[in-house]
């Protein structure tokens, strides 16, 4: 599995115009899993995004964790996040977003995530808007290999 994480002062997902989701101050986390990847790694994935410290602490260091400011966090499904390792670029959507399996490890990655933190998801297989307010920049590129071990 895979995560693009990036440190926002806030973010939110519109469909059809409307908001259906939003956090303030957090992490904009976009998620893509593969037909290898198991649940396993999308818990192990959701630890290490949990325990990122990108947030600055009194002195200015990034020293600090989302769950630390009691910041939010608001996952995105991201099919493409890893579609060149899986596929060609014209199959990668398609291959996974009829994958029952890649949609079952988002879900796992979000339940994960909250039970720790406020978090907030986007739909998975939906036309979607995003919009938020980079902080920083700070952006982190997670890559999970298949099959690691839980701590």
């Amino acid at each position: 599995m895979r995560a693009l994480v990036q440190r926002v002062d806030w973010a939110e997902v519109l469909i059809g115009g409307q908001i259906v989701c939003r956090i303030d101050h957090g992490l904009l986390v976009y998620v893509g899993s593969a037909e290898k990847d198991t649940e396993s790694d999308a818990a192990s994935l959701a630890e290490k995004v949990l325990g990122l410290r990108v947030f600055e602490d009194d002195d200015g260091r990034l020293k600090l964790s989302c769950q630390d400011i009691r910041g939010e966090i608001l996952a995105i499904p991201d099919l493409m996040v890893n579609a060149t390792e899986l596929w060609s670029p014209e199959e990668a959507g398609r291959k996974a977003a009829e994958s029952q399996h890649v949609e079952d490890l988002y879900v796992a990655f979000c339940i994960a995530v909250g039970q720790s933190i406020r978090m907030e998801r986007g739909p998975f297989r939906a036309a979607m808007t995003i919009r938020s307010a980079a902080a920083g920049p700070v952006n982190v590129l997670i890559d999970m290999p298949t099959g690691t071990p839980q701590h």
